[in-house]
């Protein structure tokens, strides 16, 4: 471990939601001008930890120390007269207001009651020099990509003089390419004296970002080391407590005539998809990756229904299909677990069973009466199939863990065999653990005959778990890779628009 001087400590610190003892005692101390990993399963505590650091929530016991002298928050606005901010993955950015206001919301710095526009500009200026992000200021925050909205929310901690930034995963909705370039503004960060405390599920990149990495699980501090002393796996095995195999499950390639179970044809969103076509046969599991605006998401939202398509049809096992609204998709046998849980997959203050039987309602109902009994004894028997851990099915959903969450959203759709399975990015802001259950779940799909489309950011995943990937770019598919040809360099070349062989005909 470093020897540099500490900025920030934490002794003895607890937190309690309820039943559960979120963090347990915890001594840590964060170090100047360093960049330090918290990693551990979903609901060990790292999150909890991170935002008690920023004064979104009040330790029940225990000290914050800064320099040595103990301090107390009662919001997130002391944190930040004391230097600490932090950056989540569900961003604080206000849509409607411009890029300069959102950095200076609330430090505008009026004159005789007034805010000086041209001082704003000037002081924006100055943040915008000293980080390199080159972002109008006029711009309005909605109409900004993830990545910059990110850049915005660190312009904003830096505008507040904040030496400790506390970043919980914020490259959840960012390309591989997006994230190099993050980390890069966060040596840069640490150059200039910053500390940073980066919460991430992602083991390769806290190991290759961070100084030092902290392990926590069920709420305890269970390892501390520096980074170049661990491996990932040395990293799982402290986080779930025992040995653990991070290997994907193979691949079993689908029947030579397997049918085309699933087929969209020309589909076109005018401006964002483009005559994209795609087949999936029974058994197979296709990929698509892509930068994030490549429109990978906005063509299986069109498949689904869930936004409006201009041109293109669908096919299920060789017939045409009417698929005008997610209704129509999931009555067709198409099942879709979307990019954001949050926003489009689940009610988060609804119970695990109502959430899981919202779309199949009709079969649980008699005379016009809900059959309750029925309705959770067939959830109780998907959420264990899922191993989906939770006090009991009708436990409200946003109670859980993100990965428990995700296995909310399986078990959504899998509670009525469908004919194929659309997955948008179904791993993100889960734990290792869960992640690779969420593989084994997808690939047992596969074998059983399932159709699956993948969509992932994660080029490991998707090329991991896929028969074939297909890329694309511009709203349009630019290539297609199998077997040897499937690696990390082809697709990332076909994604970046490098020289790449045409893409074949894509359906059968």
């Amino acid at each position: 471990m470093s020897a540099r001087p500490r900025r920030i400590e934490l002794d003895e610190i607890a937190k309690r939601f309820g039943g559960v003892q979120a963090v347990r005692g915890v001594t840590l101390g964060f170090d100047e001008a360093s960049i330090v990993g918290l990693v551990g399963e979903n609901g060990a505590g790292k999150s909890t930890l991170g935002k008690m650091l920023a004064g979104v929530v009040h330790p029940d016991s225990g000290r914050i120390l800064i320099k040595g002298e103990e301090v107390r928050f009662r919001s997130p606005r002391d944190a930040l007269r004391q230097g600490i901010a932090v950056i989540t993955q569900e961003l604080s950015i206000i849509p409607k207001r411009s890029a300069v206001e959102n950095v200076f919301l609330g430090a505008e710095q009026p004159s005789l009651g007034f805010v000086s526009k041209s001082a704003l500009a000037k002081r924006y200026a100055a943040l915008a020099e000293l980080t390199g992000f080159a972002i109008e200021p006029d711009t309005l925050a909605g109409e900004l990509r993830i990545a910059e909205q990110i850049r915005i929310e660190i312009m904003r901690a830096l505008a507040r003089d904040a030496r400790v930034i506390v970043m919980d995963e914020v490259t959840a909705s960012l390309t591989f390419d997006e994230s190099e370039r993050l980390f890069e503004i966060v040596r840069a960060l640490r150059e200039r004296g910053t500390t940073v405390i980066y919460i991430s599920h992602f083991l390769d990149e806290v190991l290759a970002l961070v100084d030092d990495v902290h392990v926590m699980r069920d709420g305890a501090l269970v390892k501390s080391s520096t980074a170049s002393a661990e491996t990932p796996q040395s990293l799982v095995n402290a986080m779930v407590g025992r040995s653990f195999d991070m290997t994907l499950p193979p691949k079993q390639l689908p029947p030579a005539d397997a049918p085309v179970v699933f087929a969209a044809r020309n589909i076109t969103r005018r401006g964002i998809v483009n005559d994209v076509s795609v087949s999936v046969r029974a058994g197979e599991i296709v990929g698509i990756a892509g930068l994030i605006g490549s429109g990978r998401s906005e063509f299986v939202r069109a498949v689904f229904g869930a936004d409006k398509r201009d041109a293109g049809i669908i096919e299920l096992l060789g017939k045409p299909v009417k698929v005008k609204s997610p209704g129509d998709a999931v009555r067709a046998g198409i099942a879709m677990v979307p990019e954001s849980r949050k926003d489009d997959g689940l009610m988060m203050r609804r119970s695990i069973v109502e959430n899981v039987t919202l779309p199949h309602i009709g079969s649980f109902t008699r005379a016009g009466f809900l059959d309750k009994r029925d309705e959770g004894t067939k959830v109780a028997e998907i959420t264990e199939r899922l191993d989906l851990r939770a006090s009991s099915v009708r436990a409200p959903v946003g109670a859980l863990s993100g990965g428990n969450q995700q296995k909310v959203l399986f078990a959504k759709w899998l509670l009525r065999a469908p004919k194929v399975l659309i997955a948008d990015e179904p791993t993100r802001g889960v734990d290792v653990a869960a992640k690779l259950q969420i593989y084994e779940l997808i690939a047992d799909l596969a074998q059983q005959g399932l159709g699956v489309l993948l969509i992932s950011s994660e080029l490991e995943e998707v090329i991991g778990l896929s028969h074939r990937v297909l890329v694309m770019r511009d709203g349009r598919i630019v290539a297609e890779f199998a077997g040897d040809q499937l690696d990390r360099q082809h697709v990332m070349q076909a994604a970046f628009g490098a020289q790449v062989e045409p893409a074949p005909e894509l359906v059968a």
